[in-house]
């Protein structure tokens, strides 16, 4: 019988993610009345804003119908809007919690939201049911699913009915037992600049895992007209931008003007509305040369952007796009040190053959090591941090170019007298192009991510691994 007068309330279940729902209901003579979905209101509880895109009625005119265990790649929220049902819900996702299961009665008022990868079934328990459920995908044949025996001695369902009085589908009756059923993977993660060196620091860091892509321009060109159909996007659960244009002279040229705003704003403006559209996590990678370097202290996240070069432009405008995607991250990062050509194997090189530099000593930062941006990446990914911009660098005293480069040299076992410090007003002064202007302090605070929980390597530490690894 249907409760009513209830608050609307939630409770959580036994299986991540699943979570039942009381709903008001308002009755009088006349029938009844209730808010079936309401945004604002379950949010505001802790529902997932899942953007439901279809709403589906099942009716069933006999008692005992029963449908059987699908998990389906998309989250649902089932309601009943006449009558009441004995729902079986069986994690089927790949993870620790694959086979656990719940079991509870629905009427209008109780709901119920299911995640991506849970197996649901229903048996009617009074005439003339019918049940609604909004879902946040379009049906496809290409969909993957799982499905589950109703009659799975592992599961050991409960049902009100028996199972041999019932009315089941041939189809459902073939379903396999619990210990051949092929788990739903997680959502997809795609990897975007995959050949960088921060992509390949991020390839190290998810592995190969099968619901993780990495993709290069070649594979996937973000200019494309045909991008919204390029990937059935709502089987993506996050995209890491780990592309961009990085060439901070060049970008003064006119032609690396155009690229530079083609790869670092136009593209992100279109994977933000892809993200927004599918609801996917964007992690977008910034840069320090949003700022000016002028603060008398390490920037925040909230300074306002004061960009000095097309490429600092750039990669502001960039961000402003990135922010419009409801779940993004940020990540604002600096002096970026990985696998392949970088400052500190350049000045490595210069130590071994004997070459003594003269390197920038009015411009101050902290290297941050490709390796601790992937697992800075994959720290906010995994720990539902609340979703904005975040500095992510290495820890640590700041320090000049030619600082770094003098450790360089005495880490390598030369001398570090060897490095001469120079303006860089100096050192750019034989240059035969363009040259950016640069900020002199790139110096980013890192209390709002160690607030999540992530506590940044030191530079130096990195360094020292970094030359002797």
């Amino acid at each position: 019988m249907t409760s009513f007068g209830k608050a609307l309330a939630r409770t959580e279940t036994n299986i991540p993610g699943l979570v039942v729902f009381d709903l008001p209901v308002h009755g009088d003579s006349r029938g009844w009345f209730k808010e079936n979905w309401q945004r604002e209101k379950m949010i505001a509880l802790g529902l997932p804003d899942f953007g439901p895109v279809q709403n589906n009625i099942s009716f069933n005119d006999a008692v005992g119908t029963t449908r059987g265990i699908h998990a389906e790649p998309w989250d649902k929220w089932v309601s009943v809007a006449a009558g009441r049902i004995f729902g079986a819900w069986v994690d089927l996702r790949d993870g620790p919690s694959f086979g656990q299961v719940f079991t509870t009665e629905l009427d209008p008022s109780r709901a119920i939201f299911v995640p991506r990868g849970v197996g649901n079934s229903y048996q009617t328990l009074e005439a003339d049911t019918a049940y609604t459920y909004l879902v946040n995908d379009h049906w496809s044949p290409d969909a993957e699913y799982a499905f589950l025996n109703l009659a799975d001695e592992t599961a050991a369902i409960a049902w009100p009915i028996p199972l041999s009085d019932v009315e089941i589908s041939a189809k459902d009756l073939a379903h396999p037992r619990l210990a051949d059923v092929t788990p739903i993977a997680p959502r997809k993660v795609l990897v975007l600049g995959a050949g960088g060196q921060l992509g390949r620091a991020l390839h190290a860091e998810f592995g190969d895992a099968p619901h993780v892509e990495y993709a290069t321009r070649a594979d996937l060109d973000l200019t494309d007209r045909e991008l919204d159909s390029a990937r059935r996007w709502r089987e993506y659960g996050a995209i890491v931008n780990a592309a961009a244009y990085t060439a901070v002279d060049l970008a003064e040229t006119p032609d690396g003007r155009r690229d530079a705003w083609a790869a670092n704003t136009t593209a992100v403006a279109a994977l933000a509305r892809i993200a927004a559209t599918y609801g996917i996590t964007l992690v977008h990678v910034s840069s320090d040369y949003v700022f000016d370097g002028t603060a008398d202290r390490p920037y925040t996240e909230d300074d306002a952007v004061a960009p000095l070069g097309v490429y600092g432009q750039t990669k502001a405008a960039g961000d402003a796009a990135a922010a419009t995607a409801p779940r993004h991250y940020i990540v604002r990062t600096s002096w970026v040190i990985g696998d392949g050509k970088n400052f500190v194997a350049t000045m490595a090189s210069l130590a071994e053959r004997g070459v003594d530099p003269k390197v920038v000593d009015d411009q101050r930062g902290r290297l941050t090591f490709t390796s601790e941006i992937a697992r800075g990446i994959t720290h906010l990914l995994e720990s539902d941090a609340a979703f904005g911009t975040y500095n992510l660098t290495c820890d640590g005293e700041s320090l000049t170019w030619a600082d770094v480069a003098a450790e360089v040299f005495a880490l390598t076992g030369h001398d570090r007298s060897r490095v001469s410090g120079v303006s860089t007003e100096e050192y750019f002064a034989a240059a035969s192009g363009p040259v950016a202007p640069r900020p002199r302090s790139s110096v980013l605070d890192l209390a709002k991510i160690r607030a999540t929980g992530f506590e940044p390597a030191y530079a130096a530490t990195m360094l020292r691994r970094y030359l002797t690894t």
